[in-house]
């Protein structure tokens, strides 16, 4: 521990409020050191969090958490928050089973506001506190914490629009680490920004205003054309009256790696009456070479990527596959189209946006948007690939029912990490899309087993079927797989001893472990390809079966069992069903195989499911 000194002594904020510059440089270069050593072991988000390290120091030197509220949007940036929270000691633990999280989680400390893992929620949960804080009389701050990646979402714009203009005490930073939402504003500008980042200029600027409104019949006149004349002047410096016209005080831009500027502006923002949004400028992976280079890349590390081993085997996964299959249909194919909210790498687009560039379009973290904009596309003859994660897809519930199924649109949604998807914990999980999507009107869903049978739906998707088609997968590589198993392009597929007096129903990854023991057992298995809508002539298949079992792994709330189930029981089954899925739940952080088994999904698992079944446990 000699190389973390400063690191092991902290126990809460109040630790670093009186640390010298010596020791602030000292302490950045321990959590750096401490964030490099870990998400190398333990995978996690890099790039975001070597970035936002002074920037985190200097919010908890000059904010009392948690009296005063921190909210990271996202929150895949607060790990120095933690260590600087007292977690120093279970930093170790970082997204394993039963250790600290790679999110903020109020469960583990008073000093985490809120769950994160979803853009542009930070503004509008400050701006609440900030509200609440007014109405019960207290002095207390509000501070969100957001990038610029989530200024491409509408719900921020809300947010602002709503809290402006007001006397609460909320304060907005603008991480600014990719784009640059100001133009260039040359060394004038930059001097003016330190000079209005000390309070002592706020003090001037307040005795000014009240010594000018207190000259008989011209004061208050001359103090407001003062007022107007100063803030065109700003506004062409800065370009900065975007943010003022929501009623906010923007102050900035700032290096976001300069503890004691941080420290000035946020003390002089502590005085301003009015919301203020603090435009921060930092480096994704500051002080980690391969990092800076390609943050894109140390955005999210696995740990399969420990100790970055830059000489990783290229390994096909579900996504990858997905993007080449997208390639070869879009080669002969100019009408397809592939859009992303901002996860191009991780949906396997990289490939199709270097080949198609102008058929290829990244929106920026605006998910609801995506499927708008994609039944423009349809609308004007083109067939658009929406590919996007489950836990993501959620937020765009609405624009699936209204502009997508209603309008009878034909478009493409790929659903990657479908299912559980291990260590990013409760807010990432894919365990919630096929409840959402069952109620949905003219929506077709497919749930592949294997690379090939990606392929099969994804074709009959673009070419056989209408309307709004979803295509789900996985997280990470296919299943074992028999050598001598054949896909088909069906509905279902039956496999097994056909006369036997259990059958097992399942899809998507399940499959291949249900496969397995079928020999073992001599019971029948009945595979799902498309989960919705159910093909009545499965049903014909199974009214004869005395025992069903049915696995899958999603929530049993609005699942594709309990669909299932009403379907068999309104055509007078009368035989045993069972079914075992994931209880309402929210699911914890854990190894995908961790998780499988907590929620009895796993291969030994389902194999003691059937074996108490069949003695009639």
């Amino acid at each position: 521990m000699d190389e973390y000194k400063l690191l092991n002594n902290i126990k809460s904020p109040s630790d670093i409020k009186k640390f010298n510059n010596e020791e602030t440089d000292l302490l950045c270069k321990e959590i750096r050191t401490l964030l490099i050593n870990t998400v190398s072991e333990n995978g996690g988000h890099l790039a975001s969090n070597l970035g936002t390290v002074e920037l985190t120091v200097a919010l908890h030197k000059c904010f009392d958490s948690p009296n005063d509220a921190i909210i990271f949007d996202v929150g895949h940036q607060a790990y120095t928050h933690k260590l600087l929270t007292g977690r120093f000691d279970k930093f170790s633990t970082l997204r394993k089973k039963g250790g600290i999280s790679g999110f903020t989680r109020p469960e583990e400390s008073e000093h985490d506001i809120f769950y994160s893992g979803h853009a542009g929620v930070a503004v509008s949960q400050a701006a609440g506190i900030a509200e609440a804080n007014k109405i019960k009389g207290n002095k207390n701050f509000a501070v969100a914490v957001i990038g610029d990646g989530s200024f491409a979402g509408g719900m921020v714009y809300e947010a602002l629009n709503a809290a402006g203009s007001s006397d609460k005490r909320l304060i907005v930073i603008l991480n600014d680490n990719e784009m640059s939402i100001s133009q260039n504003v040359g060394a004038l500008a930059h001097n003016l920004a330190r000079v209005r980042a000390k309070p002592e200029y706020y003090r001037f600027k307040a005795g000014t205003e009240k010594f000018l409104n207190k000259i008989p019949v011209i004061g208050k006149s001359f103090s407001n054309h003062l007022f107007r004349l100063k803030t065109a002047l700003k506004n062409i410096l800065y370009s900065s009256s975007f943010f003022e016209d929501f009623g906010f005080r923007y102050m900035g831009p700032i290096d976001g790696h300069d503890i004691d500027l941080l420290c000035d502006v946020f003390n002089a923002a502590k005085m301003v009456e009015i919301p203020v949004l603090i435009h921060v400028n930092t480096v994704k992976g500051r002080g980690f070479d391969l990092a800076e280079k390609s943050p894109e890349n140390y955005h999210g590390i696995s740990p399969a990527e420990s100790h970055f081993d830059k000489e990783k085997n290229e390994i096909d996964t579900f996504s990858s596959v997905f993007g080449k299959y997208l390639c070869t249909f879009a080669e002969k194919d100019k009408r397809i189209c592939a859009v992303t909210a901002a996860m191009s790498i991780g949906t396997g687009l990289e490939s199709f946006a270097e080949k198609y560039p102008e058929r290829f379009f990244d929106v920026g973290i605006a998910e609801e948007h995506a499927v708008t904009f994609c039944s423009g596309l349809s609308a004007a003859g083109l067939i658009p690939v929406f590919a996007v994660y489950s836990t993501f897809l959620q937020r765009c519930f609405d624009q699936l029912i209204h502009d997508g199924a209603l309008q009878k649109r034909k478009m493409i949604i790929a659903v990657d990490r479908a299912g559980f998807v291990g260590s990013d914990g409760e807010t990432h999980q894919g365990i919630y899309d096929i409840s959402m999507l069952s109620g949905i009107p003219g929506t077709t869903v497919y749930s592949p087993s294997s690379y090939i049978e990606t392929g099969h739906y994804f074709y009959r998707a673009l070419y056989k079927d209408s309307g709004v088609v979803i295509i789900r997968y996985p997280k990470g590589c296919q299943p074992l797989l028999p050598e001598d198993f054949k896909s088909s392009e069906n509905d279902f597929d039956i496999f097994g001893n056909t006369n036997s007096e259990i059958t097992v129903v399942t899809y998507g990854r399940l499959f291949a472990d249900v496969l397995s023991l079928s020999k073992k057992y001599n019971i029948k298995i009945v595979k799902l390809n498309k989960i919705k809508p159910l093909n009545p002539k499965l049903f014909e298949v199974l009214k004869k079966c005395n025992n069903i079992i049915f696995f899958e792994e999603c929530v049993k709330s609005g699942s594709v069992g309990e669909k299932f189930a009403s379907v068999l029981l309104e055509q007078g089954y009368k035989g045993r069903f069972s079914h075992k899925a994931i209880d309402d739940c929210f699911v914890a952080q854990a190894t995908v195989s961790d998780q499988m088994h907590n929620y009895g999904l796993d291969f030994y698992s389902i194999e003691k499911y059937i074996i108490d079944n069949m003695n009639g446990a």
